[in-house]
């Protein structure tokens, strides 16, 4: 492997103490009904995004758990320096008040808005306007500072996969992620149903007979929840695009999927979008293959920027966390360039693993430095989603 291996990046320093690779002001949904003042004040104010959903409301009851420690995780996310979080009435557990309430402990600005209580929509907007501004004000004289890898958590995940997809631009992710974890930093494999039929390659590392458990039952949980509904996952997996793609069976998938996960042992297994450990290394996290879930389990774990790899090409962007998008196979890269960052498809022409994971490390290091990602440029926001446990009630 030739290149020297960075070992700083530049970022916003967090109260505290997490970095961010971001600086936005976050307008943050705590119910369906408070979208549309999201939405808006995102479309008017500068970098100011918006995180909007459908839930917040009529779930049962660990199912609101879980939409309000993924809408906190959101707030909490290290990429945004202030927070305005809007809701719509009162919903007992998930209210703005209590999710601002949580989010003010990391001592970034944050406030609540009840859009019955500011007196309708047209009012709330006005509040949350006035808010904004302050708030902008105040964070945009915050200047990025030079810090350690060790101060990065790397998000991994893959999608719409092909016969390219394990052999090149998911080793490019692991051996990525080696990198990171050599420099002190750390690393979040995700996708439990990618994992089934490799269980026994991601138990072989494990820490400790414990995580090695877990491992097993996150797996068996996943099947035997697909089961309980009548539907056997591996007739259901790979996808229709994974199969055009050339795969045939949910092993040879999740032998594929599992390599950007890399060779480092794996400290600790999570729930979905709880937080990891402060220890460097590899943790996995069980969450749904679906994109979007996945990822957002990821960021409210607090991953400053993802890794996504590839084959048929994807337009995925999670507005919080910087997404990178990466592929080896050429022609997906030329049909995709306008979304895609990393092309990795040289490795079959003779490229090693090696260079192709340092080119992408440095693209990290550079995109966590501010440098932006096609999405961000386009604005995809299109890869917020919560986990569901239970039914609407």
């Amino acid at each position: 492997m030739s290149g020297t291996i960075r070992s700083t990046w530049l970022g916003y320093r967090r109260p505290d103490g997490q970095v961010g690779a971001r600086n936005f002001l976050l307008m943050l949904s705590g119910t369906l009904y408070a979208n549309c003042v999201c939405e808006r004040l995102a479309d008017w104010v500068v970098n100011t995004i918006p995180v909007t959903h459908p839930l917040g409301r009529c779930q049962v009851m660990p199912d609101l758990r879980l939409t309000f420690k993924t809408l906190v995780g959101m707030g909490k996310h290290p990429n945004c320096g202030a927070v305005i979080v809007v809701d719509h009435h009162k919903e007992t557990g998930c209210t703005a008040d209590e999710i601002a309430h949580e989010i003010a402990a990391t001592g970034k600005p944050v406030e609540a808005i009840n859009i019955r209580r500011a007196g309708g929509a047209v009012e709330a907007t006005a509040q949350a306007m006035r808010a904004a501004l302050e708030m902008q004000r105040r964070i945009s004289g915050q200047r990025r500072e030079e810090v350690p890898v060790s101060e990065l958590v790397l998000g991994l995940n893959c999608g719409t996969s092909d016969t390219t997809s394990g052999i090149s631009s998911n080793k490019v992710v692991g051996f990525c992620s080696d990198l990171v974890i050599d420099q002190g930093g750390r690393s979040i494999l995700a996708e439990t149903t990618e994992m089934m039929g490799g269980e026994e390659v991601l138990v072989a590392r494990a820490a400790n007979p414990r995580v090695a458990q877990r491992i097993w039952e996150i797996t068996r949980r996943m099947e035997a929840r697909a089961l309980e509904c009548g539907e056997d996952i591996r007739g259901s997996q790979p996808t229709g695009d994974n199969i055009l793609g050339g795969l045939s069976t949910i092993e040879e998938k999740s032998l594929g999927a599992i390599q950007k996960s890399g060779s480092k042992t794996i400290l600790d297994v999570v729930d979905f979008a709880d937080p990891i450990g402060k220890t460097s290394g590899l943790y996995v996290m069980d969450t749904p293959g679906h994109g979007g879930e996945s990822i957002t389990g990821i960021a409210a774990a607090g991953a400053q920027v993802l890794a996504f790899s590839t084959g048929g090409g994807h337009t995925i962007n999670h507005p919080v966390m910087v997404t990178i998008r990466l592929t080896g196979n050429r022609r997906s890269f030329e049909l995709m360039r306008d979304t895609m960052e990393v092309d990795v498809s040289d490795i079959f022409d003779g490229t090693s693993i090696e260079e192709a994971g340092l080119r992408l490390y440095h693209e990290v290091l550079d995109t966590v430095s501010g440098k932006l990602t096609k999405c961000e440029i386009l604005k995809e926001h299109n890869a917020f989603a919560i986990h569901r446990i239970g039914v609407s009630i």
